[in-house]
């Protein structure tokens, strides 16, 4: 049996550990506001309910293991002691993902990973109004558990109200376990599906991704694509140049066909079988082609 001790290894290693060894985690994807009222958006799974009487959450962002700074979604709960977490489920956890890129201070992660903002009733941070489950919240206490890289600071939130979809509740309005399904993570790229099971999702990445707000309106009002297209794609650093394209399309007798018929719909579903498949650069060069 491998046998470690903490204080023994460096600490990206021993994150990788525990984060592998403790789960599957719920994550929530919490909303507050700077000073001067930009919305900030970030999901974490170091995430539970602690209490029902008063109700309780608990959430902790971490100190950056690589620099030792903080992030934002820290100093906004320490400066307006308000919070709203969202629930995350299958339909949206690709945005989810998107939403925890390093975006820097002042820019609004809802309009990168496209979700809707909709207003609280009893606190200043918007809700994600794809999540099933919103809390808004007021910050009680923050313990920090530590001044090194990777150390925690538990926000403990104290939930004021709790908005939910009827269209996960049963008939006895119960929220249904099914129709809600929670996503929850793992270690490395792995989440669980509550109803189906593990699956991954590509971190995002390390450069900026161009965001959901950058994808062509045309791409964004299709009925094809659903949330997690749209993080997919904008999960993206660079769009494929036209020189790209049109060695893609010279190249492809099915891009070509498609073109010629000129039928946008069959081009957008093929776009959408290639994202599926996670072959998201050649869905970008499928998309922009043109006759």
């Amino acid at each position: 049996m491998l046998t470690i001790d903490p204080k023994e290894v460096t600490t990206p290693k021993l994150h990788g550990y525990l984060q592998s060894a403790v789960g599957p985690r719920p994550i929530a994807l919490a909303s507050t506001v700077d000073r001067n009222g930009v919305p900030n958006l970030s999901p974490f799974s170091f995430f539970n309910i602690f209490s029902s009487n008063p109700p309780i959450l608990i959430f902790s962002p971490s100190r950056r293991v690589r620099d030792n700074t903080v992030k934002h979604t820290l100093l906004n709960a320490e400066l307006n002691r308000e919070v709203v977490i969202n629930v995350v489920s299958y339909g949206m956890v690709e945005q989810t993902s998107l939403s925890s890129t390093e975006y820097e201070a002042g820019v609004n992660e809802f309009e990168k990973a496209g979700f809707n903002m909709i207003p609280s009733d009893m606190v200043k941070p918007p809700r994600v109004q794809q999540a099933p489950v919103q809390f808004e919240c007021r910050v009680n206490d923050i313990i920090a558990m530590g001044d090194k890289g990777g150390a925690g600071n538990l926000i403990l939130c104290e939930v004021l109200k709790m908005h939910i979809d009827e269209s996960i509740l049963d008939e006895n309005g119960n929220i249904d376990q099914y129709k809600i399904d929670l996503v929850s993570r793992l270690g490395g790229n792995w989440y669980s599906r509550s109803r189906e099971g593990l699956f991954e999702v590509e971190k995002p990445l390390t450069t900026l991704g161009i965001g959901v707000d950058a994808i062509p309106e045309f791409i964004k009002n299709s009925t094809v694509f659903d949330g997690n297209d749209m993080g997919k794609l904008g999960n993206t650093e660079n769009l494929p140049t036209p020189e790209e394209i049109d060695i893609f399309v010279k190249d492809s007798f099915e891009a070509k066909a498609l073109l010629s018929a000129d039928d946008e719909g069959k081009r957008l579903l093929r776009a959408k079988e290639y994202l599926d498949n996670n072959e998201v650069a050649t869905a970008w060069k499928l998309l922009l082609a043109k006759k």
